[in-house]
């Protein structure tokens, strides 16, 4: 099945295949269903509707659609000259098992802007072999990495103050 691209205004992305749409359109994202999704995943369990509601108004976000209704998301961090952070990918359970994180991959991998940059990085703990497709690999340098991480950032207490 062919993916077929549609572009209207300048930022707006499209692709479609059968009754599928992956869109950048961020007035078709689902906020309540992405914190909802977000909220009790493994790497942003508890996280605050208006932090992913700032991490979207930050992103170049990917909804994907089965007519009206959400059934996957993405969202890219990107400087759009060298470097793109892939991140909270998701395709919802009843949507699973059919492809579509593979095509939305493919969706998101060949966006205008995204095009020639010089790394990609991601985070993942059971998807290496989706993104395997995509070129990805382990880090083949990982004394060169380095990180803040916060485990307990969307924790209550955290989030009280």
């Amino acid at each position: 099945m062919a993916i077929t691209t549609a572009k209207r205004p300048a930022d707006l992305y499209e692709c479609r295949k059968d009754e599928f749409l992956v869109s950048t359109d961020r007035s078709r994202l689902d906020l309540n269903l992405i914190h909802h999704f977000l909220t009790d995943c493994y790497w942003a369990r508890g996280i605050p509707k208006k932090t992913v509601a700032r991490s979207i108004e930050h992103s170049l976000c990917f909804g994907m659609y089965n007519a009206d209704k959400q059934a996957g998301f993405a969202r890219i961090i990107s400087d759009y000259a060298t470097y793109a952070y892939l991140g909270d990918v998701f395709v919802l359970e009843p949507y699973r098992g059919q492809g579509l994180g593979k095509w939305m991959m493919q969706c998101i991998m060949a966006h205008p802007r995204l095009q020639g940059l010089r790394r990609w990085s991601l985070l993942t703990r059971d998807a290496h072999r989706l993104y395997a497709h995509f070129g990805f690999t382990p880090l083949k340098a990982p004394e060169r990495y380095m990180e803040i991480h916060d485990p307990t950032v969307y924790s209550p207490i955290a989030v009280q103050e």
